[in-house]
């Protein structure tokens, strides 16, 4: 199709510049082609300022185009040139005055004939022996060079054609045949060849057609284990979250425990309080009365103080938080397990990806592929979710007593004994 197109048009891969047929040919942006040496002159002139003019339609360009050539018209070209080097007349080497078109070409006379001057080849029986091809401008190819003779011998031992007389001064003891008797069994061999070479080629295309067959499992299995990823880290997502909500329950339920002893302990001190003030006010009210007789008579109760137990000594820990315990040490595990079971998991996506093509007998491939698999990074996380939610109340409960601000006597809420 190429050459016909070429040869149909031919008159369009002409250059408006040089008039000749365009080398290394470059399309403008206005769509008309030109020979790069030429366009590249014509802009180049001294005269020739922006904007840049296309020779033919004169379009201008504000600035000067990339030229880049055009492979197709390139291509093109080829095919024309050397379709017109294969289509060109092969002149009658016979003929004196008007050269006519050789038909045929003989590989013992080394030349052409047309059809007039070829008849001797098919009537007479010292020309009829002789071999017949169709007319080639490459028949002197044919002639040794040194001796003008024809190649019509080959030696097997320096693989080349020779003339009889290269034979007897150059290749004196060597294997020779004639090219005929050469060409016949390297045709033989040249179609062993071409069976292995088909037998190679059919191997290809079967390994080819597995490894499709192979890849599209892959992407099959792909998207169900990404499907699968999405499903199980959306679960862990929901479980983790109603875990946090458990411990946050937890931690709020012991504040209020804790908040309610020390209230407890509060209104047990507001208590002592009152009644040590009481104490004191009646102290203080004696110490300026005028009645002596009355003061030595209440003096006896008044200078008995009340029996209180110590008071709770409280410790404060600034460097203590609950943010601190306990969430602190699941999260640096939990991101241990994550960045272990997510290597694991890896690794095997990476020996998924990687087919192993297995050489079998025949030369045929074997195509191997591991399904991906997620057990063991759910069963482990799973497991230190449900382990980490078991103990964590026991964890925090523990641990939190030092975050409270207080340590506690044996008897958390002393009684109170007045001396009679």
């Amino acid at each position: 199709m190429a050459e016909s197109a070429a040869c149909q048009y031919e008159d369009q891969f002409i250059c408006s510049v040089c008039l000749d047929r365009l080398k290394e040919p470059v399309t403008i942006p206005c769509g008309h082609s030109y020979c790069m040496s030429c366009i590249t002159d014509c802009w180049e002139q001294k005269e020739q300022e922006p904007p840049y003019r296309c020779p033919q339609c004169r379009e201008s360009f504000s600035q000067r185009p990339l030229l880049k050539k055009n492979t197709l018209i390139a291509e093109m070209m080829e095919t024309l040139q050397k379709t017109s080097l294969q289509t060109a007349a092969v002149e009658c080497d016979v003929c004196t005055t008007e050269k006519n078109r050789a038909v045929k070409s003989c590989l013992q006379c080394l030349a052409s004939f047309c059809q007039t001057h070829l008849q001797p080849h098919y009537q007479s029986p010292a020309f009829m022996k002789h071999k017949l091809v169709e007319a080639s401008r490459s028949i002197q190819e044919n002639i040794c060079l040194r001796h003008e003779k024809p190649l019509d011998i080959y030696c097997q031992d320096d693989g080349q054609c020779v003339c009889y007389l290269c034979m007897i001064d150059n290749h004196d003891g060597h294997r020779v045949v004639s090219v005929d008797s050469e060409w016949t069994s390297k045709k033989e061999e040249l179609k062993e060849i071409k069976v292995a070479c088909q037998k190679l080629i059919e191997e290809r295309e079967r390994g080819q057609q597995e490894l499709s067959e192979a890849v599209k499992l892959l992407k099959s299995s792909v998207e169900e284990a990404v499907e699968n990823i999405e499903k199980v880290f959306t679960e862990l997502i929901c479980s983790l979250e109603k875990k946090r909500s458990e411990i946050k329950e937890q931690i709020r339920a012991q504040e209020k425990t804790e908040i309610d002893r020390a209230e407890e302990l509060h209104k047990h001190l507001d208590r002592e309080l009152t009644e040590l003030r009481k104490r004191q006010t009646e102290i203080e009210k004696l110490l300026i009365a005028d009645d002596q007789f009355h003061c030595l008579k209440s003096c006896q109760s008044a200078c008995v103080l009340p029996t209180f137990e110590d008071v709770p000594s409280f410790t404060q820990h600034t460097h203590l938080s609950f943010k601190d315990i306990s969430i602190s040490a699941f999260r640096e595990v939990l991101e241990d397990v994550c960045q272990q079971q997510t290597a694991r998991i890896s690794q095997e996506g990476l020996n998924v990806l990687i087919c192993c093509i297995q050489s079998t007998e025949g030369g045929a491939t074997k195509l191997q592929s591991h399904g991906l698999t997620n057990n063991m990074f759910i069963i482990s996380f799973t497991l230190l979710i449900f382990t980490f939610s078991l103990a964590t109340y026991t964890h925090l409960h523990t641990e939190n007593q030092e975050v409270c601000g207080f340590k506690r006597n044996e008897t958390y809420f002393p009684a109170t004994r007045a001396s009679a």
